[in-house]
């Protein structure tokens, strides 16, 4: 979560030529009443008084529970302040929008959506994502589509918004039998009134470009069109790339860059261009995020940046300078592709005669079609059906 992989995104999108003649809002500080939107009082009370005191290491007393001081969420001088500026950022985002200022905005530093109503996890000290979305809804939105694709499981906004009706959270990430935070089972899908509005799609791991996409768009285009979001709200973490130490999926650059596109298409197509994206984990901090992270901003802004474009020399040395030795990629992509086959329903998968490759398809179509039958019914939907 080093800032420096934000710092880098911002100045590899500016040598591109990216952010050219592009207006940036400052983040501003959360105000304490947005953060209760979302977390308790006791909780915001514990990390400002832990942030105070600056101690890295867990602190005696109750007033000290709520996470804070493991090895994920250390505690340290600032963080109370450090999140309410992330938070900040992300209802800067939303009153952009909101206010018909921007019809697309992007907050990178976001995308803390680990972090529950009274405790830390998971590096996430505030929900920013979830404070928003809240927000929104007080602003008139009622129906708004969260859809997540980090490699963890969005639990602290699925968690916020599983009793609320007008809240779709949807998340595609690494299987949770294999992964931290063992929670996202196709099986989540909300009670209630709020049943049908969670949507978990886990994958194993190894699963690559082609095969991760294809089980998006089995699933998240239909259950978003059923629920008909007026806005999207995107965390678009980029530790489902091949080379993050923290998780096991093996995308390319290429395969998030469909991802970030599909959720742009799914914008227009459904909610006249409104989306808000935000950024999470990756922790390829210096050879992935920023990569990643500017073709998220080139997506956002309608300037699509191709795979093979040179990585400008200048942004090379910024980063030798700091980080001596270092080998660079050398273009904005990995040789991938955002090519995938379409789910073409029950026993579709193709015999291509590549056992390894066969079983892989046939993993992948096992995990759209239990999805499809938790969640399709209760939208209306057929889960056999290639068309919903």
């Amino acid at each position: 979560m080093s800032p420096t992989r934000l710092a880098l995104t911002m100045a590899l999108a500016e040598n591109v030529g990216i952010l050219d003649d592009v207006e940036t809002i400052a983040p501003g500080i959360a105000a304490e009443t947005e953060l209760l939107r979302v977390h308790t009082r006791g909780y915001i009370d514990a990390v400002a008084k832990a942030s105070a005191a600056g101690e890295p290491a867990i602190l005696p007393g109750p007033e000290f529970d709520h996470g804070l001081g493991s090895d994920d969420n250390p505690i340290f001088a600032g963080m109370h302040e450090a999140g309410s500026v992330i938070a900040g950022g992300t209802m800067a985002a939303a009153r952009a929008i909101a206010d018909g200022v921007a019809t697309r905005a992007v907050n990178i530093g976001g995308g803390m959506h680990h972090a529950m109503s009274d405790y830390a996890s998971g590096f996430c000290v505030y929900n920013d994502a979830a404070v928003a979305i809240s927000w929104l809804l007080d602003r008139g939105y009622e129906r708004i589509a969260y859809i997540d694709v980090d490699v963890h499981h969005g639990d602290g906004v699925q968690a916020a918004f599983q009793d609320d009706p007008r809240v779709m959270t949807v998340s595609i990430h690494q299987h949770p039998a294999t992964l931290w935070p063992n929670t996202g089972w196709a099986a989540e899908i909300g009670k209630g009134a709020a049943e049908g509005t969670i949507v978990n799609i886990p994958l194993l791991p190894g699963t690559e470009d082609a095969l991760w996409l294809r089980a998006f768009h089995g699933v998240v285009p239909s259950v978003l069109r059923a629920f008909k979001p007026q806005i999207i709200v995107s965390q678009c973490g980029v530790d489902t790339h091949k080379e993050d130490p923290l998780a096991d999926l093996s995308l390319t650059v290429e395969g998030q860059v469909g991802a970030f596109r599909a959720m742009r298409d799914l914008a227009d197509e459904l909610c006249e261009g409104r989306w808000l994206a935000v950024g999470g984990g990756g922790y390829g901090v210096i050879r992935v995020v920023p990569r990643s992270w500017t073709h998220l901003l080139a997506t956002a802004l309608d300037r699509d940046l191709d795979p093979t474009t040179p990585i400008p020399e200048k942004w090379k040395q910024t980063v030798h300078e700091s980080v001596p030795g270092i080998e660079l990629p050398d273009t904005f992509g990995d040789g991938g592709s955002a090519y995938y086959a379409p789910w073409d329903g029950p026993g579709g998968a193709p015999d291509t005669g590549d056992p390894r490759h066969d079983r892989a398809v046939e993993r992948v179509d096992g995990a759209i079609l239990a999805v499809r039958r938790s969640v399709f019914p209760t939208l209306g939907l057929d889960p056999d059906d290639v068309r919903d």
